[in-house]
């Protein structure tokens, strides 16, 4: 059984996912515990905790799952919004409630926009995203005064994004997703714009949408996916390069044990798909955190346990804002 460097210098454990590693590729179960030896199968004991100090993760409420509400428009008066958000987080009071913070934020104009109505559309967003929930509220503004950086930050946000945007999120797990699994790249917009039209005739839309608004609609969603980095390509867009750091995953994996408290369970669950992981992959990042010492997860056959050394999400925030960058 290799030891914990020699596990984590293995060509699976860079941060950086390849095509092939993923869906449809080479990089299955079997390929990953031959790769690791026994480590699976074993206990994995972690140097970050001893088990006076180890703190199993609450029953806390669960984020949100992807909203079954019908697609909005809104995409059209707001992308991505990175800068505009890591300003009003900078800026976010988590001592008042969130009626008080967005009054401020409008008396002062933080955003800096001529147009009163424009700051409506963009506070609307952000609520939208981010700010139904108290503690992703927080966590997010521990990594922006922390200075988390831009890579792990921005798809924190477009994580958060993609599960309260449900359009943002069927864009993703619907029509990159199969695109990714053939092993192709490019990304006809026309044939994106078909598929919402589709969407739309099937009732999942706020209303009937003309054909212009189907077409902004289209572009609106392409441009907050180059945004967010799941897309290249001022004009002709491709899909990226999946890479997802390991202070994200992290994050990301504690968001949803609050929702599925079984860890087996955890590897299925559809969310992974907004970064192109399978279940197998997901392991593969499990197994990295582990070593990076953001988790414990440990597997025996059919037995897997994961813990975390934070109690809310926003203590677990301060674990990753702390680390060194």
């Amino acid at each position: 059984m290799p030891g914990r460097q020699g596990i984590a210098s293995l060509p699976w454990c860079n941060r950086r996912i390849e095509n092939h590693d993923l869906y449809g590729g080479k990089l299955t179960k079997a390929s990953l515990m031959k790769s690791t030896g026994t480590f699976l199968a074993g206990t994995v004991r972690g140097k970050h905790a001893g088990p006076e100090s180890r703190r199993q993760t609450r029953a806390p409420k669960a984020p949100p799952s992807p909203p079954a509400a019908p697609y909005t428009s809104r995409i059209i008066k707001a992308g991505a919004l990175l800068a505009d958000t890591k300003t009003l987080l900078s800026h976010w009071d988590t001592a008042t409630s969130v009626k008080a913070n967005l009054a401020r934020i409008r008396q002062e104009n933080l955003f800096g926009k001529a147009s009163r109505s424009r700051v409506e559309d963009i506070l609307a967003i952000f609520r939208q995203r981010y700010l139904s929930d108290e503690d992703v509220a927080n966590a997010l503004v521990v990594f922006v005064r922390n200075r988390l950086p831009a890579a792990s930050l921005d798809r924190i946000l477009f994580f958060h994004s993609a599960r309260n945007d449900r359009l943002l999120h069927d864009a993703v797990t619907k029509l990159l997703l199969p695109l990714k699994v053939r092993g192709a790249t490019d990304v006809d917009a026309l044939e994106v714009q078909r598929a919402v039209a589709k969407w739309v005739a099937q009732g999942k839309a706020t209303g009937k949408w003309g054909d212009n608004t189907i077409l902004r609609v289209t572009q609106g969603l392409l441009s907050a996916l180059r945004d967010f980095g799941v897309l290249q390509g001022a004009v002709n867009k491709r899909i990226a390069p999946a890479y997802l750091p390991i202070e994200a995953f992290a994050y990301i994996a504690f968001c949803l044990r609050q929702e599925q408290p079984s860890a087996a369970k955890l590897l299925e669950l559809p969310d992974w798909k907004l970064f192109f992981l399978p279940p197998v992959g997901v392991e593969r990042f499990l197994i990295e955190a582990h070593q990076h010492n953001l988790l414990e997860y440990h597997a025996a056959g059919t037995v897997t346990r994961l813990t975390f050394p934070a109690n809310t999400l926003e203590e677990y925030a301060n674990v990753i804002a702390q680390r060194p960058h």
